[in-house]
């Protein structure tokens, strides 16, 4: 039984191009968000939105949003809205790097490309996971009181970034792994 995977409906090429435009789509929103989130780097959240989205507390998260002030809320709400474009520009964009090396490897390793078919499908996962971060967030930077929303949201970026990571070190060695692939069946087929 052939594991699918979630873009069979494009050809070889729409898949290549695809890539393509949703990698320099998730690169401009991630510059974007890097531009929205300078200032969200307090004393009180260090890393930014990154440290808000990781907090876990609510006393905490309360004091990160106190410490940006009416303009570094709108900020955040700016930061948590364009999120939901980087989260579907990067769950694409990653989920078909899996898929392309997925496909170059699936001659020789096929456990390895079985491996970037599942975390192809992952990446979905982590959008929604980062959609789920980003409403609990929102709550609390909306003033809400329950304790629930900085822990919902810890327990959804946690993964999210770990799928996220797991995803582009398999895109990294994979290609590297599919290039010298290549290289050696162009050697062994000019020898």
């Amino acid at each position: 039984m052939e594991l699918r995977h979630p873009f069979e409906w494009l050809s070889n090429s729409g898949q290549r191009c695809a890539f393509v435009l949703f990698l320099c789509l998730a690169i401009l929103v991630m510059i974007s968000l890097q531009i929205l989130g300078q200032p969200l780097v307090t004393e009180v959240a260090p890393a930014g939105i990154v440290s808000f989205e990781l907090t876990g507390e609510l006393s905490l998260a309360q004091r990160m949003v106190e410490s940006w002030g009416d303009t570094g809320r709108v900020y955040a709400g700016l930061n948590l809205g364009v999120d939901y474009l980087f989260l579907v520009a990067y769950a694409v964009a990653i989920g078909l790097g899996c898929v392309l090396v997925a496909s170059s490897l699936w001659q020789r390793i096929r456990f390895l490309s079985v491996v970037g078919v599942l975390l192809a499908w992952a990446q979905f996962g982590a959008g929604l996971l980062d959609a789920l971060e980003n409403y609990a967030l929102i709550r609390v930077l909306l003033g809400s009181q329950r304790e629930v929303w900085p822990v919902m949201a810890r327990w959804c970026a946690v993964p999210k970034f770990l799928i996220v990571a797991v995803g582009l070190v398999y895109v990294g060695v994979g290609a590297i792994i599919a290039v010298a692939v290549r290289a050696r069946r162009f050697r062994d087929a000019s020898a």
